[in-house]
């Protein structure tokens, strides 16, 4: 922690959920991460909201939320299923021991 003029500021672990204390940051970070995936690709492609959701198969209200970074009420499953929509991709990496897989969820379209 370094101090500035009767101020504290303490660097970030790289989590701002973890930093926060609040659970399950690491999802947290990761949904986040997922949405702004997620805009950026809506974005890259020149899509509107309504176009984007038909494409997807939601209501444009959800992509409004995803793209804004307001869609924590949504399931990393259903973030992975609109990523995939766009012709994203999905691989977990799970670690058990010394074992390490890593298992295509999702395949890119």
């Amino acid at each position: 922690m370094k101090k500035r003029n009767d101020e504290f500021v303490v660097e970030s672990s790289g989590n701002i959920y973890a930093d926060l204390d609040l659970p399950n940051a690491e999802e947290r970070k990761a949904k986040a991460r997922l949405m702004h995936m997620i805009a950026d690709e809506i974005e890259r492609r020149g899509l509107s909201q309504n176009e984007a959701a038909e494409r997807v198969g939601v209501v444009q209200s959800d992509i409004s939320n995803i793209t804004r970074g307001r869609g924590r009420t949504y399931s990393m499953e259903r973030l992975f299923e609109v990523l995939h929509a766009l012709g994203g991709g999905v691989t977990i990496i799970a670690e058990v021991g010394s074992i390490k897989e890593r298992i295509p969820v999702f395949t890119a379209t």
